[in-house]
């Protein structure tokens, strides 16, 4: 498996390029900006795009689904509870002064417990709303796509609109129940580590004392 990093736009959000390398297939994860330069990438790959996952639907996540989407017709994968967030993009984008390009409605719904596939790699689906109802993370391969779940030394904003701070803090109990030798890829920011965020992180420290008693 090889996890490429794409930092882009306004948000300097971490799209994701996860490729099976034994088979070229790849799944772009949170295309939120810069498409062309995210369809160069896959491109220069070498893999075949099979889908679109997203962690959750802010604009800063979903802001080049379409560019992407007009050079492969694949399926883009969602929680529905993120639905709202999604069908106002164009809106969110307007507030921030952004250009956007309205993306093609969701073709799969992501469900808690469901297992994804890209290749002959395997995820499994953790709904970890807080931070956006439909918030979700993937996990395999010893590694976490948190989205804006877990950062380095923080955690993402819970006073935005649909955020809910009581079901955040379930979200984190979640992850912080994982195994602590998983790398976690965020929407912002740099890699990290569960163990290191157990250690080190003030928002995941207290959880992680109450989880494991």
């Amino acid at each position: 498996m090889r996890v490429s990093s794409h930092t882009v736009g306004a948000f300097q959000e971490n799209c994701y390029l996860v490729v099976d390398e034994t088979v070229g297939r790849a799944v772009i994860v949170d295309p939120g900006a810069e498409g062309e330069r995210l369809v160069r990438a896959v491109r220069a790959s070498g893999a075949e795009l099979e889908a679109i996952w997203l962690t959750h639907a802010h604009i800063d996540h979903i802001g080049a689904i379409a560019v992407v989407r007009s050079e492969w017709p694949v399926p883009i994968l969602l929680h529905p509870a993120d639905e709202p967030l999604y069908v106002r993009g164009a809106a969110q984008a307007a507030v921030y002064g952004l250009p956007f390009d309205d993306p093609p409605p969701a073709d799969h719904d992501l469900t808690d417990g469901a297992t994804l596939t890209v290749g002959t790699l395997e995820f499994s689906v953790l709904h970890t709303p807080g931070h956006a109802p439909g918030h979700c993370v993937f996990v395999g391969n010893g590694i976490v796509l948190a989205g804006d779940l877990l950062f380095a030394g923080s955690i993402g904003r819970t006073d935005l609109p649909l955020s809910d701070p009581r079901r955040m803090s379930e979200s984190l109990a979640r992850i912080a129940a994982l195994d602590p030798a998983l790398a976690v890829y965020a929407g912002h920011g740099p890699a990290t580590t569960i163990g290191r965020e157990l250690e080190t992180n003030p928002f995941l420290n207290g959880v992680a004392r109450v989880v494991r008693g």
